[in-house]
């Protein structure tokens, strides 16, 4: 009965989702509780280990800052450059924080996840992460996914409606001629890997556009990766929070409802709320 009734709690809050004027957001996909609790969620400490970049596993064209947390491309010409995340994960639903400004990113700037083993430096202007079967990448200027050295197609796919009635397809490959000018993905990206589930998806703009890839090999270390052939790109990672594959504690259902409810405009009033003082400090404690 509670996860029932937290499920139809959720479901309210859902009903009215914030408007936006982003391009993204009529491509905008229902997000999972788990997943809303995350995003819901405070940030774990920015000097966390899952926020650093690998000081070994990059290209030599990529400077790491003191803290680990930025890489800075340097202008190499002819040179198609890497770097993956520190610590990679097994398990469990983890979201992630990108930073990289359109102004630094040229072509062939590409967003993902890699294994272990995957390639960070080739010669000439490629497609690095999602070159080979080891990455798997969203190209930012273009929109096009890549896995194995192919495009699969562009991301996010269509939302289109047949008879009045909603009809969803966010699968890349059904992209049509209303898709093919590629969207302008702004400087701040999450990264949302599902390692149960073996998925990845991304969030623009406060939307989540759906799964980007599925049937990524479970039970091995997936890391946050990057490839770039702009001279001068800079990129800041920061882990935002994860969870474990079990259902969301009904507490944080509720508490996610609540916030949904009030809006951001009237989270300063939390106190206002019939409820005990330490209701009232869990919510405002979970911001």
């Amino acid at each position: 009965m509670g996860l029932s009734l937290s499920v139809r709690l959720y479901s309210r809050a859902e009903d009215s989702p914030p408007s936006s004027s982003s391009a993204f957001s009529p491509l905008a996909v229902p997000t999972s509780s788990r997943l809303a609790v995350i995003l819901n969620s405070s940030p774990v400490a920015p000097g966390d280990g899952r926020s650093h970049w690998s000081s070994v596993h990059r290209s030599p064209h990529f400077l790491l800052s003191a803290c680990k947390q930025e890489v800075t491309r340097s202008p190499v010409e002819r040179s198609s450059d890497g770097v993956r995340a520190e610590m990679g994960l097994k398990s469990g639903l983890h979201v992630w924080e990108v930073l990289w400004s359109p102004n630094h990113r040229g072509s062939h700037a590409v967003l993902g996840i890699s294994r272990q083993n995957c390639p960070l430096q080739a010669s000439g202007y490629n497609v690095l992460m999602g070159g080979d079967s080891q990455s798997w990448g969203w190209e930012l200027k273009t929109n096009q996914l890549w896995h194995g050295g192919q495009s699969l197609g562009l991301y996010p796919g269509k939302k289109r409606r047949c008879h009045s009635e909603a009809v969803e397809d966010f699968s890349p490959q059904s992209s049509t001629k209303m898709a093919q000018t590629p969207l302008p993905v702004p400087e701040r990206i999450l990264m949302v890997l599902d390692a149960d589930a073996g998925t990845l998806g991304f969030i623009v703009d406060g939307s989540f556009l759906g799964v980007a890839f599925k049937d990524l090999p479970r039970g091995v270390e997936l890391f946050p990766a990057v490839s770039s052939v702009r001279g001068g790109a800079s990129i800041r990672l920061r882990y935002l929070n994860g969870a474990t594959r079990d259902p969301p504690a009904l507490m944080a259902l509720c508490g996610l409802s609540i916030r949904q409810f009030l809006g951001h405009e009237r989270q300063n009033q939390m106190d206002k709320l019939p409820l005990p003082s330490r209701l009232q400090h869990y919510l405002l404690s979970s911001q």
